[in-house]
């Protein structure tokens, strides 16, 4: 299955859209300082794969390329394209209106106390009451799922009206809030993908790009199975 949901929406996905290369190319590229090339993988060339990355002789495993399709919240792409030698290619509001879609967790964790940039990720959500109003007889509360469901709803009518208005779409998209999905085309070369996986799949990477992360290594494994267990080995 090339194309995995993220965030049980149905909408965040990751998709394999294309590969260049496999294990025995990372063998060959190494070897070709020999003038040597093999036609199969060896066990002497696994060893030789995990000797590689394991010694840091990484260039080899650049001569393999992956091309990943993304739909992430805005705030997670951002993370992954500060990963800059991968090479992008988004959805431009600048070109187009529709098929806007929005991010809408029903529970949200909770700030770590010791790490400023950090969120709990222990599995207690929460979902505290961000507004209270006296009522004759109970008091009327939003939680934060549904002001943040609110506030989408607004950022969008405000939006569409500036379009309406006769407003451009590169400035009326200012509006829009960071929890709208982003689609992304996004292809690196073998090494690289494999140092935004130890980079974003890391316990205390926020949850919404691990996930992307996590999926991306799935999919590496699946392709580069000894270059995968040599990256395993190096970061355990």
């Amino acid at each position: 299955m090339n194309k995995v949901f993220l965030y049980n929406d149905n909408i965040g996905f990751c998709e394999l859209l294309d590969y260049m290369g496999e294990d025995l190319d990372i063998v060959n590229s190494a070897r070709v300082s020999f003038d040597v090339s093999h036609t199969k993988l060896e066990e002497r060339d696994e060893k030789l794969i995990k000797y590689l990355y394991r010694n840091k002789h990484t260039s080899p495993f650049e001569h393999c390329t992956i091309k990943f399709a993304c739909k992430v919240p805005l705030s997670a792409a951002r993370q992954h394209m500060r990963h800059r030698t991968w090479s992008y290619n988004e959805v431009s509001r600048r070109y187009t209106d529709s098929n806007l879609e929005f991010y809408i967790p029903k529970d949200f964790r909770p700030q770590a106390e010791t790490n400023r940039q950090a969120s709990i990720h222990d599995g207690n959500m929460i979902n505290p009451v961000v507004k209270s109003i006296k009522g004759g007889t109970q008091d009327w509360v939003t939680r934060a799922d549904e002001a943040l469901l609110s506030h989408t709803r607004k950022s969008v009518q405000l939006y569409n009206t500036f379009l309406d208005s006769g407003i451009c779409r590169e400035q009326a998209r200012m509006v829009l809030p960071q929890n709208m999905y982003c689609n992304y085309i996004a292809t690196a070369n073998l090494l690289n993908v494999l140092k935004f996986i130890g980079l974003r799949n890391k316990p205390d990477a926020q949850w919404e790009i691990k996930m992307l992360a996590g999926q991306m290594g799935k999919f590496v494994e699946e392709l580069f199975p000894v270059a995968w267990e040599s990256f395993n080995e190096i970061i355990k």
